[in-house]
C-alpha cells in the first residue's frame, strides 16, 4: 500500500477529484477549482499534540497522500499551543516532548503508506504563534469576536465544561489566524471542525485577510462504534500496539453481522485501506474452503454490500483487517524500537503516579481524576454509630480480602433499611481517618444537594472518560488536597449523568453512571 510512483501530470479536474474524494463536505469548491486552473493548491492540516496518535490518524494521512497526488503543497501543523489552550489537555511542561513524539509518529505513519516526506512542510505552532505580529492579530480578533460566536465555534472541538477557561474561547480564533500565517488556500480537518471553519470564513475578512476554502473528512467510528478517541482505550488501536494487542482489540470491536452503520472496522477499510491500494491491489479476505473460500473485492462498495447481506462474517472481516493493520504498523513499531524514541514516549506520556525521584516528575502533581481510586462496592453490613446520631458504620465488600469499614453521614438522608445490600461507589484511596473513634477507610460518593435534603448513589464500577490510562495514587496526600481540587468538578449534568469537567463517569464496560433523579448536583 503506497502512493503510485512517478504519476504523470494530471488535469485540474483530476486533481480536484483526488482532493475531494471521500470527504464529507467542501466549503469553497469554486474557489479551489479556480486556483487549480492556474496553479497547485496550498493546504494545511493541523493536529493538537495531546493524546497519543492512533490508527484513526491514518484517515487524515490517507487524505494527505491524496493531496500530494494532486500536486498540492501540504503543511502539517503541530498545534502545541492549541493543545494547552484546550482545557490544558497537555501540560505546558510536556508540550515540547509531545511535539517531538507527534513528529516522529506522523512521519513514521507517512513513510508506512509511502508518502514522500520531502514534499511536506512541518511547522510547530509556537514557532510563529508567539510572535509580536501574531499576538497583535489575536488581540485584533478578540476585539471583533463575540463570546457567543467563540464558544459556538469550539463547541465540537474544545472540551465543554460548566466553567470554561478563557483559553478555550481563544482556540477557534487562533486556528483561523493559522490559515493566514501559514499562507494557505485551504484548511483540511474533520467535520467536527465545521463551526471553526465557518467562524474563520466570517472573521478573517474583518481583519483584512482573505477567506479560505475548507475540506472536511467524515468522523470515523472507533472500535466501540462511537468516535475513535485517544483517551478511550477500548475504542482505538495504538500505533505501537503489538500484533497480539491488535488481535485482542479487533476481536472485541463492535461489528454486528449485516450492520454497516457506526462500524469502525468497515470505516477503516473505506477511508484508509482502499484509498491506499495500488491500481492492481484488491481487498482480500482469507477463508477456509468450507467457509466459502477467499473473498476478493475490487472496490469498497461491493464489500459493504456483501457484509450487509451477511455474505461476509464479522470474524472473517476482522481477521483480514488485522493483517492490513499490522502491515501498516510494523514499520512504525520498528522506528520506535530505537532507545531514544522509547525514552521519548515515556517522557512525553509519563505515568501519573511517578515518584518524585523518577526521570520525569512533572505528572506527579498534575491534578487529574485518574489519581482517584473509585470502585463499586456492596454494603454487606450497616449500623448506627454508637457515638454519633448522624453517622452510619458500613462494612463494604470491594472484592478485597475482607470488607472495608467506612463511616458516612447519611443517617438523615437514607433509611438504614435502604442501605443494607446496596451497591455504592466508593473512593478508596483517601487516607484512613478516625470518625468518633471508628476508623473510616474510604468515602461513599453520593450525588447530593442541600435543598431538598436528599442524596442518591451514582451507580456501578467507575473510571473517568479521557483519563482511563493513568493509575491512581496508593494514598491521596491530604496536604496536596488532590481530592478537594478534583471534587469541585464532580457533578451530575442536566440529564443526571455523573461527570468530571464534562467527562462521563463510566463502568468498565462503557456504561454511563447515572443518578435516578439528581440533575446538576455535586458529587461528594
Amino acid at each position: 500500500m503506497s502512493m503510485p510512483d512517478g504519476e504523470a501530470e494530471i488535469s485540474a479536474a483530476k486533481k480536484y477529484e483526488y482532493i475531494s474524494r471521500n470527504l464529507q463536505e467542501v466549503l469553497g469548491e469554486d474557489k479551489i477549482k479556480s486556483i487549480l486552473k492556474e496553479r497547485d493548491l496550498k493546504i494545511y492540516w493541523g493536529t493538537a499534540t495531546t493524546g497519543k496518535p492512533h490508527v484513526a490518524y491514518f484517515v487524515p494521512m490517507t487524505k494527505i497522500a491524496d493531496f500530494l497526488r494532486a500536486g498540492a503543497e501540504v503543511t502539517i501543523l503541530f498545534a502545541d499551543l492549541h493543545a494547552y489552550l484546550d482545557n490544558m489537555k497537555a501540560p505546558w511542561e510536556l508540550l515540547a516532548l509531545r511535539v517531538q513524539y507527534y513528529e516522529h509518529t506522523i512521519k513514521a505513519m507517512l513513510q508506512s503508506i509511502g508518502v514522500p516526506l520531502e514534499k511536506l512542510k512541518f511547522v510547530k505552532g509556537t514557532s510563529y504563534q508567539l510572535s509580536k505580529e501574531y499576538t497583535l492579530d489575536v488581540y485584533r480578533l478578540c476585539s471583533v469576536i463575540t463570546e457567543h460566536d467563540a464558544k459556538k465555534a469550539g463547541a465540537e472541538v474544545v472540551k465543554q465544561v460548566d466553567h470554561p477557561l478563557v483559553s478555550g474561547l481563544l482556540y477557534p480564533g487562533l486556528q483561523a489566524l493559522d490559515e493566514e500565517y501559514l499562507k494557505v488556500d485551504a484548511q483540511f480537518g474533520g467535520i467536527d471542525q465545521r463551526k471553526i471553519f465557518t467562524f474563520s470564513e466570517k472573521y478573517l475578512p474583518q481583519l483584512g485577510y482573505q477567506k479560505r476554502a475548507h475540506l472536511m473528512n467524515p468522523m470515523v467510528p472507533g472500535l466501540t462504534g462511537s468516535k475513535m478517541s485517544s483517551s478511550e482505550e477500548e475504542s482505538k488501536i495504538d500505533l505501537l500496539d503489538s500484533p497480539s494487542n491488535v488481535k485482542k482489540k479487533l476481536k472485541k470491536a463492535f461489528c454486528e453481522p449485516g450492520n454497516v452503520e457506526n462500524n469502525g472496522i468497515l470505516s477503516f477499510v473505506k477511508h484508509v485501506l482502499f484509498p491506499l491500494f495500488k491500481d492492481d491491489e484488491k481487498f482480500t479476505i482469507r477463508r477456509k474452503p468450507e467457509n466459502g473460500g477467499d473473498a476478493i473485492f475490487e472496490d469498497y462498495g461491493k464489500l459493504e454490500q456483501a457484509f450487509a447481506k451477511e455474505d461476509v462474517h464479522p470474524a472473517d472481516l476482522k481477521a483480514a483487517v488485522e493483517v492490513y493493520i499490522n502491515r501498516l504498523l510494523e514499520p512504525i513499531r520498528k522506528v520506535f524500537e530505537q532507545p531514544e524514541l522509547k525514552k521519548l514516549s515515556e517522557q512525553a506520556y509519563p505515568s501519573p503516579n511517578k515518584s518524585k525521584g523518577a526521570a520525569n516528575p512533572v505528572a506527579t502533581d498534575e491534578i487529574v481524576p485518574s489519581r482517584l481510586d473509585i470502585r463499586i462496592g456492596k454494603i454487606v453490613e450497616v449500623s448506627r454509630h454508637h457515638d454519633a446520631e448522624s453517622l452510619y458504620i458500613e462494612k463494604i465488600d470491594l472484592g478485597e480480602d475482607k470488607p472495608r469499614t467506612i463511616v458516612s453521614g447519611l443517617v438523615n438522608f437514607v433509611p438504614i433499611e435502604d442501605m443494607q445490600d446496596r451497591m455504592v461507589v466508593v473512593l478508596c484511596n483517601l487516607k484512613p481517618v478516625k470518625m468518633r473513634g471508628v476508623e473510616s477507610q474510604g468515602m461513599v460518593l453520593c450525588a447530593s444537594t442541600d435543598a431538598p435534603k436528599q442524596v442518591e448513589f451514582p451507580g456501578e464500577r467507575v473510571y473517568i472518560e479521557n483519563y482511563e490510562g493513568g493509575k491512581p495514587d496508593d494514598v491521596l496526600n491530604p496536604k496536596k488536597k488532590v481530592w478537594e481540587k478534583l471534587q469541585v468538578d464532580l457533578k451530575t449534568n442536566s440529564e443526571c449523568f455523573a461527570q468530571w469537567q464534562g467527562n462521563d463517569l463510566l463502568t468498565k464496560g462503557g456504561g454511563k453512571i447515572r443518578s435516578k433523579s439528581m440533575a446538576g448536583a455535586p458529587i461528594k
